[in-house]
């Protein structure tokens, strides 16, 4: 038997219900909020990747599902989603008509990681990107909506975390600083954090390892090398939360996973996941643009991890129990014919309709129209049809009808579906 690759899953129907739910709730959110949707390709160039990520980050040292096309070229599942749109919204020029824009995606993203609960090889994610704005206010607005997504799930036992990585400018001392801070305990650092102490400092700040998160709880904080206008970015993102009554934690240690980002950085946790906390993070991206070859335009997004939401949710909420309107129970191969016939054009009424196509008992018919949470069952045989009738059985009440089979489709819709 070919069973799924290690580090997929199957997404079942009975939890297919709830995926929706979650998407149609942040569609509906993103709408108000004055998004569009984008759909980019889940194949991109490997530089692409190498590029915007960062050549000496886990992703792409590690973690990318990359390999060359009969021509030799490498190209890359994508790991996250948003180089693939910025790379769109440069390709495209969109720019050229209102350089502010604002995309949300949703879809699978790859990442060759340890499968364990929350992560998976083929991951899902909710994406939203906003181009051409350097305010602090749609940095504070972008956390509001997340919020509100997550108000509208039912979801209130999180945690905000809130960071400013600064520019290019603020982080050179702040680099140095904490380079000189590694090698006074490069001893205490686990190997991955020993090698990037040198070549992605940041990174280590962000180490899960129990031991470097000990010896870097003393560790230099960037929000001490802050210039003035970044500092005063922060200031008035974490004044905007306040009035918003979001309530936040300022975390030196966080960095997140990407090269790209600059300034506000953030990331809402949970206590329901374990060790795998992170339901949702992002930030702001204001150099990502120009280095990939377009315009010199700000960004800002995050990525909600859907499968850790979906888990989340589903602990928290009972999904309620899929039923069909009617089950047609035909007695015959004359009634058969009809009932195909009207299985049909009940369903073009929108009226959830299933029938037995095979020749069984209507004692056996009964169990799969209860197995199936149907609410009627209309039964049917030739002496039925003979006499221009119908049995409609209420399955909640047992209590059965008679119904005229001329025009029956108007005569089920009488019951109110």
């Amino acid at each position: 038997m070919i069973q799924l690759i290690r580090g997929f899953k199957d997404i079942l129907p009975d939890e297919v219900g709830l995926w929706q739910k979650i998407e149609h709730t942040a569609c509906d959110v993103f709408e108000i909020f004055g998004f569009k949707e984008i759909r980019t390709p889940i194949l991109e160039s490997t530089d692409l990747f190498i590029r915007s990520i960062g050549e000496n980050t886990d992703i792409v040292e590690k973690e990318m599902y990359t390999f060359p096309d009969r021509k030799g070229e490498m190209i890359t599942l994508r790991p996250e989603a948003t180089a693939s749109v910025v790379r769109s919204y440069i390709q495209h020029k969109i720019y050229s008509y209102d350089p502010v824009q604002k995309f949300y995606t949703i879809g699978p993203m790859f990442r060759r990681e340890r499968p364990q609960k929350g992560r998976y090889r083929q991951f899902y994610q909710i994406n939203a990107e906003i181009f051409g704005i350097s305010s602090p206010f749609i940095d504070s607005e972008l956390i509001f909506l997340l919020m509100t997504i997550f108000a509208k799930l039912s979801l209130d036992e999180i945690s905000t975390k809130i960071n400013s990585l600064g520019c290019p400018l603020c982080r050179i001392k702040f680099k140095e600083s904490l380079i000189s801070f590694l090698s006074e305990i490069s001893n205490l650092l686990c190997e991955d954090c020993t090698r990037r102490s040198q070549s992605n400092p940041l990174r280590v700040l962000d180490c899960k390892v129990p031991s470097c998160k000990e010896a870097m709880k003393v560790a230099p904080s960037i929000n001490d090398f802050l210039c003035t206008d970044c500092l005063s970015h922060f200031e008035i993102v974490k004044d905007n939360l306040n009035k918003l009554k979001i309530p936040y934690i300022v975390d030196k240690n966080l960095v997140r996973g990407l090269d790209y980002y600059t300034r506000t950085t953030f990331e809402i946790q949970t206590n329901l996941l374990g060790s795998q906390n992170a339901i949702a993070g992002g930030g702001r991206y204001d150099c990502l643009m120009k280095a990939l070859g377009g315009p010199d335009t700000p960004g800002i997004g995050f990525a909600i991890g859907l499968d850790r939401l979906v888990d989340i949710l589903s602990q928290k909420q009972k999904q309620p129990e899929e039923k069909i309107d009617v089950f047609i129970a035909p007695l015959g191969d004359k009634a058969r014919i009809k009932a195909f016939e009207w299985s049909c054009s009940l369903k073009l009424e929108s009226i959830k309709t299933e029938m037995e196509f095979s020749d069984k008992s209507l004692k056996s018919m009964m169990k799969r129209a209860d197995r199936l949470n149907s609410k009627y069952v209309l039964i049917v045989g030739d002496k039925e049809l003979d006499e221009g009738v119908a049995i409609l059985r209420d399955m909640a009440t047992k209590e059965q009808t008679t119904i005229q089979i001329c025009d029956i489709v108007s005569n089920i819709k009488l019951k109110q579906f």
